[in-house]
């Protein structure tokens, strides 16, 4: 099919479909009925000679045709957007809701300050998080469960070619211990008697491994690791409770009251900095409620002072 003869208004329902992941909701959303959206799906796969979007769950997901078209389809249809309305997002009168995937590390970061913000800005808006961690991030974000997540990525998990991101802030792993403890009163911690005392760990998968230990492993050492919890609240409380040690992670100027009572040095190894990102899926590029959105997030939270950038497809 040629462009005199294509049906430009089947590419508004492409859009919702790649947003909405759901044909009533793009339905409703499209002020359509189903049958109208259904028939428009048929229409689009017939131009594109491909499936499109295949059920998944209660929804649909793209193919991989879909994500391509997505890309200049998007841009387009942002440019196009903003001639005729304007690239604007009443937050005042938004009822919108806003899923984020992130660990309780980070929700207690960014969970307050988004939901002070957000009380003033968008008061209709509702904010909820979902636990979640690096590994299942991409699911999260292909299946619709979460609009967007907050967390560090390693190179360990593989990023989806859908993903794109926004650096925040820095996490640093110092050693923690109650202020009380026997190993408090050092500025510097021995390695010897560092890797004797009783260590703690998160394992957010409620694995017995731990990315300390094979940071530790690379060196030939090995520490008295005696405990892990699957809660960074938890290992915090912990420490501050017993004479356990744990290298936790520390965001500074951005922490909490949750190390008040903990002293807080520099291990003897090294924990390597990790990155804290903001990340979405690629079809919310045309969406006005998630961009406006981002850069709420990345005025409140980014540290890092280069200017705002998606991270292109991998």
């Amino acid at each position: 099919m040629n462009y005199r003869n294509a049906d430009l208004n089947l590419l508004k329902v492409f859009e919702a479909l790649m947003i909405e992941g759901n044909v009533t909701r793009t339905a409703h959303k499209l002020s359509l009925t189903q049958p109208t959206v259904s028939n428009a799906l048929k229409r689009l796969r017939e131009t594109y000679d491909d499936p499109l979007f295949v059920r998944s769950g209660a929804g649909v997901r793209p193919t991989r045709r879909a994500l391509e078209l997505w890309s200049p389809l998007s841009r387009s249809l942002r440019t196009i957007r903003g001639t005729l309305e304007g690239e604007s997002f009443d937050a005042l009168h938004s009822d919108a809701r806003v899923t984020i995937s992130m660990t309780d590390y980070v929700a207690c970061i960014a969970g307050p300050r988004l939901l002070e913000r957000l009380g003033k800005l968008a008061p209709g808006m509702r904010l909820h998080a979902l636990p979640g961690t690096v590994v299942d991030f991409g699911q999260s974000l292909d299946n619709n469960r979460a609009d967007f997540a907050i967390g560090a990525y390693n190179d360990d998990v593989e990023r989806p070619g859908f993903m794109r991101s926004r650096r925040l802030w820095t996490v640093e792993f110092p050693c923690f211990m109650r202020s009380g403890h026997p190993l408090a009163k050092l500025d510097r911690i021995p390695l010897k008697r560092f890797l004797n005392a009783r260590h703690l760990d998160v394992s957010l998968a409620g694995h017995a491994g731990a990315i300390y230990d094979r940071v530790l492993q690379s060196r030939g050492l090995q520490r008295n690791l005696v405990a892990t919890v699957s809660h960074y609240s938890a290992a915090y409380e912990a420490v501050r409770r017993s004479d356990l040690i744990a290298v936790l992670p520390w965001s500074e100027g951005l922490e909490t009251v949750r190390t008040t009572g903990l002293k807080r040095v520099a291990p003897p190894v090294a924990a390597p900095a990790r990155t804290v990102e903001l990340v979405w899926h690629e079809r919310y590029e045309t969406s006005a409620l998630h961009q406006w959105f981002i850069a709420l997030v990345i005025e409140m939270l980014a540290r890092d002072p280069l200017s705002p950038i998606a991270r292109a497809r991998r």
